[in-house]
C-alpha cells in the first residue's frame, strides 16, 4: 500500500508543478501584452497557444473595466483553487496509504 501512497504524493507534486508553470506562463503573457511585440514570433505564439484555453472561457464573461481585462485575475484564482483542492485530495489519499 506504500506504493499507492507514493503514487498519490507524486500526483500531488505533478499537479502543483503544472499549476505553477501555468501561472508563470499567464504572468509572461500579461507582461508581453504591455509591450509592442510581434504576434507571429514563436515564443509569443507558444504563450498564446498555452494560455488561450485558460483565458477564453473567462473572456466570455463581462470582466472588462474600460481597457482593463480582469479575466487573468479570475484565471489565477481558479488555478490556485484547483491546485489547492487537488493537491489536498492527493496528499490526503497518500497519507491514508501510509506515506508521511
Amino acid at each position: 500500500m506504500f506504493i499507492f501512497g507514493e503514487l498519490f504524493m507524486a500526483l500531488a507534486y505533478l499537479v502543483s508543478a503544472v499549476c505553477t508553470i501555468l501561472t508563470w506562463l499567464l504572468v509572461a503573457r500579461i507582461v508581453i501584452s504591455w509591450f509592442p511585440v510581434d504576434p507571429y514570433h514563436s515564443i509569443v505564439q507558444f504563450l498564446y497557444q498555452v494560455t488561450d484555453p485558460i483565458l477564453v472561457p473567462f473572456r466570455k464573461l463581462p470582466l472588462r473595466i474600460g481597457m482593463l481585462d480582469l479575466s487573468p485575475i479570475i484565471a489565477f484564482m481558479v488555478i490556485f483553487f484547483v491546485r489547492n483542492v487537488l493537491v489536498g485530495i492527493f496528499r490526503g489519499i497518500a497519507i491514508q496509504f501510509g506515506t508521511v
